[in-house]
């Protein structure tokens, strides 16, 4: 089977190779053809020039007439250079000895002897036809462009009135169009394109040095009612295509090593492969046929054991039904373990409420402490109208923080209501040296936080921001909406913190939440920080919520607090508590 698929792989690859090769073969003679024709008729533009042969021909008596004969033939050559990009010199040689040229280096010394030269003596014998000259490692007229390669052209002018020689077009063009087009012939590394005239001479080619050549001579050319040729019989395959327009012949040479190396590697593997699968089957057959049977039957006693929970008694198997005893003893196992699972669930809920709990009960005594030292600095000064207010706004605050249902959820609304009590509060205690602003969108009203998540954040704005700073104080509540994440921004012009400061901050929101007997040691209880707001926020909608802290000292702090925006008709009322 390995023989056969050997060959077989071998003759199909053979045969679409060799099909792949004549595509591309034919499609670069096609290129050449259409590039040809692209040069030939810039050539036939410059020729068909009523101006150019006018001025190439007269002979001006007065010099400046002459300078500007001249500037005006440099004009009409320099419009043909850049009508190509490819283009690197233009030259006309007129019959009286002038030379005048248009190319990429102005700067140039003119061969004086380029009359003695091949590529001159087979365009001076040309009849007015294209002249392909093929490459040339350097421009043959200007002696300063020697380093890079051009391909040369070139054709015979005539009056078109007179059918009289005027001189010889030579334009030079950069070879790389034509280097690219013979890449496409190239169907493996190993692949030689060259391209001859009609005397067996290479124009161009991709054999790199040390190649050993082959005898180009004997290469079949296609003859005129075949366009491709392809030979197969020698140690290579050879494509071989015309190109109508030059005359030139296009070879592709792949050595048959390159088209069989797919398969050699192929079959190596297909051999290897075949070798494991083999000793790997025989391996496997003896080990299934020995043990597979025994260790299933002690599984299925093991497992009534534990089903009966009996562990130390030993049970002896002796059915054909292993595998049906094994998948029922499984499939009870998965159901106690599926009530075992649900259970662990519901006591995971449990702790996670109590420790919202715990977190939410830290608020009343903080708060508590603070409202009441306040309470009594404004009896110190028996101020009983504005001590009403307060009075009226704590009890409002109490009430609100008093009533911990469903996990001590609320609405934002709520929250922003409590706020406000609070903000009263706070203002009549700075006596006018606070400024508060709530600029919440309706549209959140709704949206479900812990209670007591903006308070706090509030509180340590007022205390350690714009208080210390002793002069007016502003402070801004607001949301903004970004991609299903509400954020609700707390702003202050306080003192702001240093950059040590704010870093040990950010840094306290990112450890994870300590365990209550060490929170209940701790020697000094500061209140409720923005710490307990995120760990909060984040027991209730996850790690990708909670509090952000960006501050700048002098300048103030900005806190903004990130929850999830639930979407439409998910808000569910009858586990939010509006206090």
């Amino acid at each position: 089977m390995s023989i056969l698929y050997y060959n077989r792989t071998l003759s199909i690859i053979h045969s679409k190779v060799s099909d792949i090769a004549e595509k591309n073969i034919s499609q670069t003679a096609g290129l050449f053809n259409l590039m040809l024709q692209g040069y030939n008729s810039l050539s036939k533009s410059l020729n068909s020039n009523y101006e150019l042969t006018r001025l190439l021909q007269e002979t001006a008596s007065n010099p400046s007439v002459a300078v500007m004969n001249e500037r005006t033939i440099t004009n009409i050559i320099g419009a043909a250079y850049y009508s190509r990009n490819d283009v690197v010199g233009i030259h006309i040689l007129s019959n009286d000895g002038k030379v005048y040229s248009y190319e990429r280096q102005f700067a140039g010394v003119i061969d004086n002897n380029y009359a003695q030269t091949e590529w001159y003596k087979k365009l001076g014998e040309s009849s007015g036809n294209m002249v392909w000259l093929g490459l040339y490692p350097g421009s043959p007229i200007n002696t300063m462009q020697q380093q890079e390669k051009v391909f040369v052209f070139g054709r015979k002018l005539y009056d078109l009135t007179s059918h009289k020689e005027i001189g010889i077009l030579v334009i030079e063009t950069n070879p790389s169009p034509i280097m690219e087009a013979l890449s496409n012939v190239s169907i493996s590394p190993g692949t030689r394109v060259y391209i001859l005239d009609e005397d067996n001479k290479i124009i161009a080619s991709s054999e790199q040095k040390g190649t050993k050549r082959p005898e180009l001579d004997k290469l079949p050319r296609p003859s005129p009612d075949e366009s491709i040729v392809v030979d197969k019989t020698s140690d290579q395959l050879i494509v071989a295509a015309n190109t109508s327009m030059a005359g030139w012949t296009i070879y592709g040479l792949t050595p048959n090593k390159d088209i069989q190396a797919e398969v050699y590697q192929t079959t190596k593997v297909l051999i290897i492969v075949v070798l494991v699968l083999i000793i790997l089957s025989a391996v496997l057959a003896s080990i299934v046929s020995r043990n597979i049977a025994s260790p299933l039957k002690l599984l299925i006693r093991e497992m009534k054991k534990v089903e009966m929970g009996n562990f130390n008694g030993s049970v002896d198997v002796n059915s054909f039904d292993e595998i049906n005893s094994l998948v029922s003893s499984f499939n009870r196992m998965v159901y106690r373990m599926d009530e075992l699972i649900e259970t662990i669930k519901i006591s995971t809920v449990s702790e996670k409420n109590a420790q919202l709990q715990a977190l939410q009960a830290q608020v009343n005594p903080h708060f508590l402490y603070n409202t009441l030292d306040m309470i009594y600095w404004m009896l110190d000064e028996q101020e009983n109208e504005r001590l009403s207010r307060v009075v009226l706004s704590l009890s409002q605050m109490f009430r609100y923080s008093s009533n911990w249902e469903e996990a001590s959820r609320t609405t934002l609304g709520s929250e922003l209501e409590q706020i406000r009590h609070y903000l009263t509060i706070i203002e009549t205690r700075l006596g006018g040296r606070l400024h508060t602003e709530i600029a919440a969108d309706e549209l959140w009203l709704e949206v479900t936080l812990p209670k007591m998540t903006i308070q706090p954040i509030i509180e340590n704005a007022v205390k350690y921001g714009l208080e210390p700073q002793g002069s007016i104080g502003f402070l801004k509540v607001s949301t903004e909406a970004h991609g299903g994440k509400l954020h609700i921004i707390i702003e202050d012009n306080g003192v702001g913190m240093d950059e040590q400061t704010l870093t040990r901050v950010k840094e306290t929101l990112s450890q994870r939440q300590p365990e209550a007997s060490n929170a209940g040691q701790s020697g000094q209880r500061r209140g409720i920080g923005l710490r307990n707001v995120h760990d909060r926020l984040v027991m209730m909608f996850g790690e990708t919520y909670g509090l952000q802290i960006q501050s700048e000292l002098k300048q103030g702090t900005t806190v903004v607090i990130t929850i999830p925006i639930p979407l439409k008709g998910e808000i569910d009322h009858e586990h939010i508590d509006r206090g």
